[in-house]
């Protein structure tokens, strides 16, 4: 008995000294940061690199040739960001359960539905010359950080080291954002499995309706095109039913630019803000880059080299998901289908192995039994990697060589305003988007053909003009007379007619103007909904309900606004979001979830539509508001900066690792005013150019540069974020010199 004792007891002073040890590394990973100052001798150079940092930390980084240019910028990235760099890559590898275990295997599998390393592969294949040298040069820059830089928390946390990056796992980073921008090939068989169970005379163009007539906002032409009207008896006869359930979290954007002519500066004015998942550290990765033959600033996807959005010396671009057609999907059979065995290692279990099929129509993200879906998606067929066209983009001298630069972007296809020192702006739809004649609204059959690519004059655009008023948001930008409908549903117009308004709002605009813009919170529909529900409230008598009394004022006094200090947002938001699913479970009772799973905004678009011109809609306002009551109680009385607070969350936050978490927000807009924010996507980052004169306007993003809580620059842009300040991006040296707080100088 004293032998075992001793054992236990040594057994549990082991185990104590464990858990120490790894309380102390973890609590050591929180403090440790980057070497941001001094110098270092690192393999790989053939000159000295400065990487001066200003004050956020973002690095400006200057060099005597564009290979130490690269490598340097991929030093920086992996000295702030490697955690995420490596999570990325694992992500769309789909190797996250031999880190974190059996929890993400399922999340592996079907990563690997998408053959993404062979993609890759021919990928890097595909490249020319210069653009290889430029992966190389910044793979080599991010394994000399693994080497000289601290390691991450997150990996201490986790237990294990990053392998060395190699040149196609910053292509393999691209295809990140790339999966999370198409319309995808999920949504095209709910689209598929609701038209299969939609009773006439309901029609797929009724639910999944292009735009809203009231609010639609093209560019080009300027001309409105005509909206399907809706099929009304049929609609009348299926409102007798209603429910509710969450809603799809949006993803979107906003860009806007004004000619020379429109401005108060003389120039150009650029705004891009993109509406990405949020999260910390953040999407984008803020840098400026200059060599002898190259100079350019603004967000890059950490993992990736270059600038993805921003400005040369010369040229200013921006963009916006097309929200259109991407792929596809077939309804096969297996027969002769080729299979793809892939093996998953998974932390403290074991292997598992899985079969992928392959068919002429292209891979299978489906099946059931011996029937399956397979996907004809232009990424697998014909892979080309972003990267050129962005690496085009980034050396640009004009709008006319950016866009030849676009024609070779593949996708996932984006609205592109470009403007550049001549004063002039342009638009212009790049990535290839398939001739679907049925536009993403169903499945095809087995014997239906391969749909060619829309060529890239005859995509929306508008030409370069010194009086241009340019803008997107998601919506459809195309006018009376273009020929394809491009999309099964386009974002709701929303926002892009509230930028119309503003951008025609003043004869000249500054600055100032573009940035006020970014930041503003106004929902119109939502406000017409709210004057519709009150209406109805007052014909319905609950009006005068003492216990609804509260919420009645309140909702009266709303302005629209979702403004943190406003008492009415609350009670609008909630209202909308129940009556938004008690329309689509009264339509489509058996696919409800589908539907609204693939809608992308067109179940609030019909709702609209039918207030302005179906049947009456009284019993189903009235009930939403109700029940909005009844689930929010008197928290819909608080300021929206109270209810629509969001938490900046980190990816480590589901395994208990709460402390790497970011800044609350506090409720400051919505998913259809221009100022997004939701629970799980906002802004990104605002940024306005004032092309050719890049020291003013600036760029903001809602976290910090560096992904290491111990740099100081982890959350310190939170606070500015919040107060919706606009700062500069440092571009020229004398602007550099005067911002540098520390420089590290990479010696070879």
């Amino acid at each position: 008995m004293r032998l075992i004792l001793r054992f236990l007891a040594l057994a549990v002073a082991i185990l104590l000294a464990a858990i120490g040890a790894y309380a102390i590394n973890a609590f050591a990973g929180m403090r440790v940061a980057a070497q941001t100052s001094g110098s270092l001798r690192v393999a790989g150079l053939s000159a000295p690199v400065q990487i001066v940092r200003d004050g956020r930390g973002i690095p400006h980084i200057r060099a005597q040739n564009d290979d130490d240019l690269f490598f340097a910028q991929g030093f920086a990235e992996g000295s702030d960001r490697l955690f995420q760099m490596d999570f990325i890559r694992r992500f769309v590898y789909g190797r996250l359960a031999e880190v974190v275990g059996s929890p993400a295997l399922h999340a592996d599998q079907n990563a690997r539905i998408v053959d993404i390393r062979g993609i890759v592969a021919r990928q890097w294949l595909a490249l020319g010359p210069k653009d290889r040298a430029m992966l190389q040069s910044f793979s080599h820059g991010v394994n000399a950080a693994m080497q000289q830089q601290p390691l991450p928390v997150e990996f201490r946390l986790l237990l294990y080291r990053p392998e060395p990056w190699k040149p196609q796992d910053s292509l393999a980073a691209g295809m990140a954002t790339v999966l999370d921008l198409i319309d995808t090939w999920d949504d095209v068989i709910r689209r598929d499995g609701v038209a299969k169970h939609l009773a006439a005379p309901l029609r797929m163009i009724d639910l999944y309706t292009i735009s809203d007539p009231a609010y639609d906002a093209p560019i080009a032409p300027p001309r409105p095109a005509p909206v399907p009207p809706l099929q009304l008896f049929g609609i009348n006869k299926a409102l007798q039913r209603a429910a509710s359930i969450e809603e799809r979290a949006p993803v979107g954007s906003n860009e806007w630019a004004v000619g020379a002519n429109r401005s108060a500066t003389g120039r150009a004015l650029l705004a891009n803000d993109p509406h990405l998942r949020l999260g910390i550290p953040g999407v984008w990765y803020l840098v400026d880059l200059h060599s002898p033959r190259f100079h350019v600033a603004g967000g890059t996807l950490p993992g990736t080299p270059g600038v993805i959005l921003g400005h040369n010396a010369d040229v200013a671009w921006g963009a916006t998901n097309a929200t259109v057609v991407t792929e596809v999907v077939y309804r096969t059979t297996l027969k002769n289908a080729r299979t793809r065995w892939e093996v998953f290692h998974v932390r403290f279990g074991r292997d598992a192995r899985l079969g992928y099929k392959q068919t002429a129509h292209g891979f299978v993200a489906q099946s059931n039994g011996a029937a399956a879906y397979s996907v004809d998606w232009n990424a697998a067929t014909l892979p080309r990697s972003p990267v050129i066209a962005f690496a085009g983009l980034d050396r640009a001298r004009s709008i006319n060589e950016a866009l030849a630069a676009l024609q070779t972007y593949p996708g996932p296809p984006q609205n592109f305003v470009i403007a550049d020192r001549s004063g002039a702006a342009a638009y212009h739809i790049a990535g290839l988007i398939p001739n679907d004649p049925s536009w993403g609204l169903k499945v095809h059959a087995d014997t239906d053909p391969h749909y060619p690519y829309i060529g890239f004059q005859n995509v929306p655009h508008v030409a370069p003009s010194r009086d241009a008023i340019l803008f997107t948001a998601n919506n459809r930008t195309y006018g009376a007379g273009y020929p394809f409908r491009l999309s099964p549903s386009f974002a709701p117009p929303y926002r892009a007619a509230r930028i119309n308004a503003l951008l025609r709002s003043e004869k000249r605009l500054s600055i100032t103007d573009m940035a006020a813009f970014q930041t503003d919170t106004l929902s119109a529909p939502e406000r017409d909904l709210a004057h519709a529900t009150l209406a109805a409230l007052r014909r319905k008598g609950p009006v005068n309900d003492r216990a609804l009394l509260p919420y009645v004022a309140s909702l009266t006094n709303w302005n629209g606004r979702f403004d943190p200090d406003s008492r009415g947002a609350a009670i609008a938001w909630e209202t909308r979001r129940i009556a938004v699913a008690a329309l689509a479970r009264a339509l489509v009772p058996d696919r409800y979830e589908d539907y609204q799973a693939s809608a992308d905004g067109s179940d609030f678009m019909l709702l609209m539509r039918l207030l302005r011109h179906g049947p009456n809609l009284d019993a189903l306002l009235v009930t939403s508001f109700r029940q909005a009551v009844e689930a929010g109680g008197t928290r819909l009385l608080a300021p929206w900066s109270e209810y629509g607070k969001v938490t900046v969350y980190h990816p480590l936050n589901s395994l208990g690792f709460s402390f790497l978490n970011g800044a609350t927000l506090p409720g400051d807009g919505d998913r259809y005013g221009v100022h997004v924010q939701t629970a799980t996507a906002s802004q990104s980052f605002r940024a306005v150019w004032d092309v050719g004169n890049w020291d003013a306007g600036g760029m903001a993003v809602p976290s910090g540069e560096s992904g290491q809580p111990g740099s100081g620059h982890y959350t310190d842009q939170s606070p500015a974020w919040i107060a919706q300040r606009l700062v500069p991006l440092p571009f020229s040296d004398k602007a550099v010199r005067a911002a540098a707080r520390a420089t590290l100088t990479l010696q070879p």
